[in-house]
């Protein structure tokens, strides 16, 4: 095969890039599955132990950018190739213009902004090709390294579903947060 020229490519940055979901990408599916505290805060629950079976059938079902589950999934990589996490776009509304991201980094990468980098590109390609017009996500009460990174991309924290979460052997807050497509932009020196 060819040496692909990433120099004009859409789905990158100058440290990270984000490609399709592979089959192979089924390993790091599940070694991620065994870091409780942050599937906990992704989830929003304690899951079953993983299995190869349940890891496999989930790149199987992403790899292809298919609707057919409502999330179009990504994989998020280093510039030299490094699998460092994935990504996925969802709850699309075409009529309303809405969306959400879902974001899961490896252990070993977080808290360098890798995650802020990932939902960046994402936003550009959710809010200028696909027509949408406003991101909205919800944190998990707690999961402050999240809200920092919706505040630092420029979300407004716009509520909180009060005690609508049971994990970990008690009730927990929804924090809400939107950005909208012009906000967006000022926020990225795009107005």
């Amino acid at each position: 095969m060819r040496e692909i020229d990433y120099s004009h490519y859409f789905w990158q940055d100058e440290q990270i890039r984000l490609r399709a979901l592979r089959e192979e990408d089924w390993e790091d599916h599940y070694y991620n599955r065994f870091d409780t505290p942050a599937r906990r805060l992704l989830e929003c629950a304690v899951e079953l132990p993983p299995t190869f079976a349940e890891a496999k059938n989930f790149t199987e079902r992403f790899s292809d950018f298919s609707m057919t589950y409502g999330r179009l999934m990504f994989s998020i990589e280093k510039l030299n190739g490094e699998y460092v996490g994935g990504a996925n776009i969802n709850s699309i509304d075409e009529k309303n213009g809405t969306f959400s991201i879902g974001i899961q980094i490896d252990r070993d990468h977080r808290g360098r902004g890798v995650g802020t980098r990932a939902i960046r590109i994402l936003l550009k390609y959710a809010f200028f090709e696909r027509r949408l017009n406003k991101f909205n996500d919800s944190v998990l009460e707690g999961n402050e390294p999240s809200a920092a990174m919706m505040r630092k991309l420029g979300c407004v924290q716009e509520g909180v579903r009060r005690k609508v979460i049971y994990t970990n052997g008690k009730y927990h807050d929804l924090i809400l947060f939107g950005l909208t497509k012009d906000e967006f932009m000022e926020k990225e020196g795009l107005a």
